[in-house]
């Protein structure tokens, strides 16, 4: 019986690790399909987005691009979000995170992740904007570079190709202005930025991964 009992619980024991395990491993899922804009909804001036050789081309007045698919049904709590990207000199854009789709407007939910490497906005690529800046430029224009955000209870890490340049974490009631009042960790979705019309980005490989 004692032997019996044993089995079982090593049984249960390694059913659990192995729940456990494979949840800690969650495949990376890809959000962009390269061919079109397929999940993807744009808000103000949606001729802003285009797709040209496999990427989400920016190039246009002020417009975002949220994703609504069906991964997670668009909504993200703890979870990784990355993309390759590649400016253009002078280019200023984003990814957001927590966010949610509305009209018009800069979102006014969730965090801005910066992408400008040589814009006159000092704010560099990988800033969390507005709360932890980075002021030094670790890729260049014109080069296809990694972007990547990990997203965990209340702590943001942002990656620019595996090099650590934010790793933030919110306070219990983190204080905000009027004007950023929204900038607080929850859930949502994703986007991208298109921030004027001398702004030109390309974005690929677009993927999340739920934690």
């Amino acid at each position: 019986m004692k032997k019996a009992t044993q089995g079982i619980a090593w049984v249960l024991f390694l059913t659990i690790t192995f729940s456990f395990s494979t949840k800690q491993q969650s495949e990376w899922v890809s959000i962009f399909d390269g061919k079109s804009l397929d999940g993807w909804k744009a808000n103000e001036n949606p001729e802003t987005f285009s797709i040209e050789d496999g990427a989400i081309k920016v190039a246009g007045p002020r417009a975002h691009l949220f994703y609504q698919g069906p991964v997670e049904n668009h909504n993200f709590k703890d979870f990784e979000f990355k993309a390759r990207v590649m400016t253009k000199p002078g280019a200023n854009s984003g990814m957001y995170i927590h966010t949610e789709f509305q009209e018009e407007g800069w979102p006014s939910k969730g965090y801005e992740i910066q992408v400008n490497n040589s814009h006159t906005d000092w704010r560099r690529t990988g800033s969390l904007y507005a709360v932890d800046d980075v002021r030094e430029v670790h890729v260049k224009d014109n080069e296809w570079y990694t972007e990547h955000i990990i997203v965990k209870g209340n702590q943001i890490t942002v990656k620019i190709n595996d090099k650590t340049v934010v790793d933030y974490t919110e306070p219990k009631n983190a204080e905000r202005d009027s004007s950023m009042s929204g900038r607080k960790l929850s859930s949502g979705t994703v986007a991208l930025q298109g921030h004027d019309p001398n702004s030109v980005v390309y974005f690929k490989d677009i993927m999340v991964r739920p934690l």
